[in-house]
């Protein structure tokens, strides 16, 4: 690649950013930066209508938060990069409104763009008479110099001016090119060709001064010398009419790469918030409140994710290295990430995967890290040694998948057997096991050095010689030191609570009997 790489994220600003626009986000970042390239964020807020105070924001936290940190965007503008790179800013496209109308006059000189006056009834009406036909009304090659449409191909330049003048309001439409074969190419999805016959001329500006998306689209990644455009596959039906315009203006367009849906867990359609609502998984990154509704959508840091285990499930949709691998660190997949292996095939979202992942991450995290994150969220933990919890976690953290399931997994480590598990009651204590367990306290108190080694040499030596059978004694211990039939090792957790603790657990189940 010649020219530098230079790709960028362009969400609108009318809500919380949902995983799909996170991977697409992810896609970009992983090839700038495996060609060592640059990964741009431009807003794009020309639709002031559906502008939501704190979504650009909230855009920003959440990529930081996964580790995919701008190059540039509109906090960070090209200039205070090291090297006084050039500032292609601003990079929000409210603020650059300024600059499309001049782009818009040039195609109209051009005699690619035109300007048209009809009123949204009028067109309404038109649409309504081909229906009755059984027709659909395009506006286009067949009728754009038809009197009946209100145009400057139809009008003098005159009339057009006198029009424009009087203040009437008025669109620019592109003037789509009749009777061609459009060539198109897409690094996922390969070459591709479209009859321009087919396609209708879009509106490109308004009299009110803002430009549609298209327009600001092109101009915006023409003059950020926007290499590659990694985008989703909504946009594929606009690849036509992009192509066209970068033509119109003469310029060299970038690559263009769509990629696949996110579909829902049953593969039937593109997932959606309500997809997340029903199954109970969140559809977005961080959590997000509607100002307006008080609404709250669950976000994937506050429901106990990592963002390592988020980005590395994301890449998996949609793309594979070819291999066996599954767990890849950001640094890996940017080495091995490979736009020529992304699927045409929309990918299903599997939530019970993505706890796989987060259980993989849970067990890479330091004990210590865990056990500060689990301790401000128990207020019962609120005195105990920072250490002592991160050696409770150490040893239940591979039955984990969340912190948030760190206390039903621990909580006898750091408080009593309030009850007993009646399942497990009948099936633990017999008629002799009162008796049993007061041999047991017998054993654990004689072990003066207490550690887990003596602990297990000194009950199970017991057990073994007097032939008692293990499940006679262990059950009803565990159920001692728990309260269920469930935990770590019982020498473990003998060990960690000590040896009185231990000695009081077990004659309170003697007591129970």
């Amino acid at each position: 690649m010649s020219k530098k790489v230079r790709v960028r994220f362009a969400p609108s600003p009318t809500g919380p950013l949902h995983i799909g626009g996170v991977r697409t986000a992810l896609f970009n970042y992983l090839f700038a930066k495996k060609h060592g390239g640059d990964f741009v964020l431009r807003i794009e807020d020309t639709d002031q209508n559906r502008f939501v105070e704190g979504a650009e924001d909230y855009i920003v936290k959440a990529l930081n938060w996964c580790g995919m940190h701008f190059d540039e965007s509109p906090q960070l503008t090209g200039e205070h990069r090291q090297g006084g790179h050039k500032n292609f800013g601003p990079y929000r496209q409210s603020q650059r409104k300024h600059l499309y109308k001049s782009y818009a006059d040039q195609l109209i000189e051009n005699g690619k763009a035109y300007y048209a006056f009809d009123t949204a009834e009028e067109l309404d009406q038109h649409r309504k008479d081909h229906e009755a036909k059984g027709k659909t009304f395009i506006y286009n090659w067949h009728n754009r110099e038809k009197r009946r449409l209100v145009n400057s191909l139809v009008l003098t330049e005159a009339e057009t001016k006198a029009k424009i003048d009087a203040g009437e309001d008025y669109v620019i439409r592109f003037k789509s090119p009749q009777d061609e074969t459009l060539h198109l190419t897409d690094i996922i999805r390969g070459k591709m060709t479209i009859d321009t016959n087919v396609l209708d001329d879009k509106v490109l500006f308004k009299s009110d001064g803002m430009p549609t998306y298209h327009l600001a689209n092109i101009v915006d990644d023409h003059l950020l010398e926007i290499t590659h455009v990694i985008r989703g596959e909504e946009w594929l039906p606009s690849l036509a009419l992009h192509q066209l315009l970068y033509d119109a203006f003469g310029w060299d367009a970038p690559k263009f790469a769509h990629l696949p849906l996110i579909l829902k867990p049953t593969g039937k359609g593109k997932l959606s918030k309500r997809d997340g609502d029903k199954l109970g998984f969140p559809v977005f990154p961080l959590e997000w409140k509607d100002k307006n509704t008080d609404d709250v959508s669950k976000g994937y840091k506050e429901e106990g994710y990592f963002p390592e285990a988020v980005v590395n499930f994301l890449a998996f949709l949609g793309w594979n290295p070819g291999t066996e691998q599954e767990i890849f660190s950001l640094e890996e997949l940017i080495e091995a990430f490979d736009l020529s292996k992304v699927n045409k095939a929309g990918a299903r979202f599997d939530p019970d995967k993505t706890k796989w992942f987060n259980h993989h991450y849970m067990q890479e995290q330091l004990d210590l890290d865990l056990a500060k994150q689990f301790k401000g969220t128990r207020p019962e933990l609120a005195d105990v040694d920072i250490n002592y919890v991160a050696l409770v976690v150490g040893l239940i953290k591979e039955r984990a998948t969340f912190v948030s399931d760190f206390w039903d997994l621990s909580h006898f480590f750091f408080v009593s057997p309030q009850s007993y598990d009646e399942k497990a009651s009948k099936k633990a204590i017999k008629e002799d096991t009162a008796t049993v367990m007061e041999q047991v306290k017998a054993h654990v108190l004689k072990t003066n050095d207490f550690t887990v080694g003596n602990l297990q040499t000194n009950i199970k030596g017991w057990i073994t010689k007097n032939e008692i059978g293990f499940g006679k004694v262990m059950m009803p211990l565990r159920l001692a030191l728990v309260g269920a039939l469930q935990g770590p090792d019982v020498f473990d957790i003998m060990f960690m609570i000590g040896k009185a603790e231990t000695v009081k657990r077990i004659e309170a189940l003697i007591k129970e009997i």
